[in-house]
């Protein structure tokens, strides 16, 4: 019998076409979108409107108008239809971003302006919404008030000192608004005046003055364009005020020299010329202090004495100072007690001879008390009047000229500075002083640079402070300056 007149054969066929329609009737939309495409993209296009006119511009589970439009684009990049939609959503939240606004929802405007951004709205429109939001955030954070508080004292010349000041007002706009152009602007302006200022400051040699201003615009804005100039004016200033203080100091001027040099530390308080030349002012005060306690002038030796304390207070020469004037003051109390004519004969040939030792030993200065310079003095306080003093010290003066040039033709320029010094303390009107300066800090130069050539940048640097101490004017002095701060900073 054939199959199709078998029921079983036409109960399994009803049960596959039964099958089929149930089939057909549940997935007809995925079937259509496989076979026929446009319909998919249609039903995207179709639910992009619906979400549009509703209002839900974007979604983050996709069913927002912009998810609709960019899924049907990306099914078919030429459906213009996809594009509109996805400009008028653009333009859609353009609007609600206005509309927001307007009625002071600046988070809902800013999220409706960033959408647009994002559908690529003409900038123009954009940047407008933007500067008004903007405008809104800063009156609400009183950025406003701020400005105008800082314009009125810049007009009124308060760039700095307190927080009504125009430059910390700025600064605090900035800290607001940082793009602010009006802000920046203001800033840029009111450091112009105070480097402005900074510069007067150097022109009245208050460099101290010049640097604080100098510091604080660097903290407002390092990158000023006036800041690096200003900066190396400073530096100038600098530089010629320990060259005036060294000079001072070559001449034994040792209150200018110390007013001088703190000078240069009230702009630089940790300047290692300034530092050290002022360690040397306080050792050669305490050389002053000895010799007016050897001569039995108390006050001012004492006087002396407070200022190498001052100046250095930790160095050794204020000790031996202090040493010397309890020494002092003991002598002077032997000597006011009667004293038989040959008892002080014997004790001033004493001091002689032992003037005459130093002398010979190049102890013109030093150890304190025990120098040839002590010892005539003791012996000038013991018998002033005495024959044998009185040639000692016409003596003493020659014999500290040719001890200079003696040990300043072998290159012995230490000794050679300590005989300059005793000649300069016995005999300082002398005119010849002033050319033995220079060529003794000449000579510095010249040992400082052939130690240098050989790589000891130590040396070299304490033979450039002689110089500068002693004649900082003095030919040679600048370039030999030059090559040691190279060589300090590894550049040869």
């Amino acid at each position: 019998m054939p199959p199709w007149r078998d029921r079983q054969y036409w109960r399994w066929a009803a049960l596959l076409v039964v099958v089929l329609a149930v089939a057909l009737v549940s997935f007809r939309g995925r079937i259509a979108e496989t076979l026929w495409p446009d319909t998919q993209v249609q039903r995207l296009l179709s639910e992009g409107e619906l979400a549009l006119a509703q209002g839900r511009l974007t979604a983050a589970d996709g069913s927002g108008a912009r998810q609709r439009f960019e899924a049907a684009l990306a099914l078919d990049s030429d459906r213009s239809e996809a594009s509109d939609g996805l400009r008028r959503v653009g333009d859609a939240a353009l609007a609600r971003a206005s509309s927001a606004l307007r009625g002071g929802r600046r988070d809902e405007a800013r999220a409706a302006l960033a959408l647009a951004r994002e559908l690529q709205v003409p900038s123009a429109a954009t940047d407008a919404m933007a500067e008004v939001l903007r405008l809104q955030d800063s009156e609400s954070n009183g950025v406003a008030l701020l400005l105008q508080r800082a314009r009125l004292a810049h007009e009124a010349g308060q760039l700095d000192g307190s927080e009504d000041s125009a430059l910390p007002l700025y600064q605090q706009v900035l800290s607001l608004e940082p793009q602010l152009t009006t802000a920046l602007e203001g800033r840029e302006d009111a450091l112009t005046d105070l480097l402005q200022q900074a510069r007067a400051a150097l022109e009245e040699d208050r460099p101290g003055a010049a640097a604080r201003l100098v510091e604080r615009a660097r903290q407002f804005d390092p990158g000023h364009v006036d800041l690096p100039a200003v900066q190396a004016e400073l530096a100038r200033a600098l530089e010629a005020r320990r060259a005036r203080a060294a000079a001072l100091l070559s001449r034994g001027r040792l209150d200018a020299a110390t007013s001088a040099y703190r000078k240069v530390l009230e702009a630089m308080p940790d300047d290692a010329v300034a530092l050290q030349a002022l360690e040397r002012i306080g050792a050669q005060y305490a050389e002053r202090s000895q010799r007016r306690a050897a001569d039995f002038d108390f006050d001012a030796a004492e006087a002396l004495l407070e200022k190498a304390r001052e100046l250095s207070p930790a160095g050794p020469e204020v000790g031996s100072a202090q040493i010397a004037l309890a020494r002092a003051r003991r002598s002077q109390s032997r000597l006011e007690q009667p004293i038989a004519p040959a008892r002080r004969e014997a004790r001033l040939n004493v001091l002689l001879e032992e003037m005459q030792a130093a002398e010979e030993r190049g102890n013109w200065l030093t150890p304190p008390g025990e120098s040839a310079f002590d010892k005539l003095r003791a012996a000038q306080a013991l018998w002033p009047e005495h024959a044998s003093v009185r040639r000692a010290t016409t003596r003493l003066v020659p014999a500290t000229r040719e001890c200079f040039e003696d040990e300043l033709r072998g290159n012995r320029i230490g000794r050679a500075r300590s005989c300059y010094d005793a000649w300069l303390a016995l005999d300082p009107g002398s005119a010849q002083l002033a050319d033995a300066r220079r060529r003794l800090a000449q000579k510095w130069v010249a040992v400082g640079t052939e130690r240098l050539g050989a790589g000891d940048v130590a040396f070299a640097t304490r033979a450039l402070q002689e110089a500068r101490a002693l004649d900082a004017n003095a030919p040679g002095v600048d370039e030999f300056g030059r090559r040691v701060t190279a060589a300090q900073s590894g550049g040869g």
